[in-house]
């Protein structure tokens, strides 16, 4: 299925200091994230992560897509950019969270694609 929101991504300046706001007001538990740099977060049902050096930054939703490449293309046919391909390129963060792209669609407003790692 594409299309549902995947994953979420919040930047922020200091990643502790999200770690204890985030988890006093919503509970959340925190991981090492695949990178080694951020924190991946365990919500009731949609997973997330965070990363610092982002003050200010809003929310990442990454949708969910069956064919990241096709999705890919898609969205240049469409006229919409791709900023970053592969964020977790390495194959053991491939194999665990999947593949993730930043986006922009034809009108400049940013959102991700995500698509699951093999067996999900």
């Amino acid at each position: 299925m594409a299309g549902h929101v995947a994953f979420f991504e919040l930047g922020v300046d200091d990643l502790e200091q999200a770690r204890r706001f985030y988890g006093e007001l919503f509970d959340w538990t925190f991981e090492p994230g695949p990178s080694g740099e951020g924190l991946a977060i365990k919500t009731p049902t949609i997973p997330g992560g965070v990363h610092a050096g982002d003050a200010g930054g809003g929310p990442y939703l990454f949708f969910a897509v069956d064919d990241l490449d096709a999705a890919v293309e898609r969205v240049r046919e469409l006229g919409g950019a791709v900023d970053d391909v592969d964020l977790d390129g390495d194959e053991q963060s491939r194999s665990t969270y999947g593949r993730f792209v930043l986006c922009q669609d034809d009108q400049g407003s940013p959102f991700g694609l995500h698509e699951a790692p093999p067996g999900e």
